[in-house]
């Protein structure tokens, strides 16, 4: 069974690059356009791992962060990549106390967010559409 990835993010071309690989990938891959909707897609999917932008409309990515963390359980260990423009150290720490698990810039790397979702889910191999990118 494939691993399910929610994507929170309000960029459409920024989801679509990100949705492009890792459904060429194998995941499955579902998107959010905005904070509040992407907690309860959380809730309701329990997603493997989420790719959560910080610069949202209406709440943050922080506040999403800290609403999953504190949400349930099942939601807690459910590891959280932040993804923003806003590359300053303050902000990796702040991405960090509010229960991301690691930060990633934009312009997202592809290569990167490979890298770092298979240290994630190491078990899932990136196939040969990722490695040509």
């Amino acid at each position: 069974m494939a691993h399910t990835i929610l994507y929170i993010e309000d960029n459409h071309d920024n989801m679509l690059l990100v949705k492009r690989v890792l459904e060429a990938t194998g995941y499955r891959f579902l998107w959010s356009a905005d904070g509040l909707q992407g907690i309860s897609m959380a809730e309701a999917q329990r997603p493997d791992l989420i790719l959560l932008d910080i610069n949202l409309p209406g709440i943050d990515g922080y506040e999403v962060a800290r609403r999953v963390r504190a949400h349930s359980t099942s939601l807690r260990s459910v590891p959280i990549i932040a993804i923003t423009a806003d590359a300053f150290r303050s902000n990796v720490e702040l991405a960090r106390s509010a229960g991301c698990d690691m930060y990633l810039a934009k312009p997202i790397n592809i290569r990167e967010l490979a890298a770092r979702i298979r240290a994630i889910l190491p078990h899932v191999e990136f196939g040969p559409a990722l490695r040509q990118v």
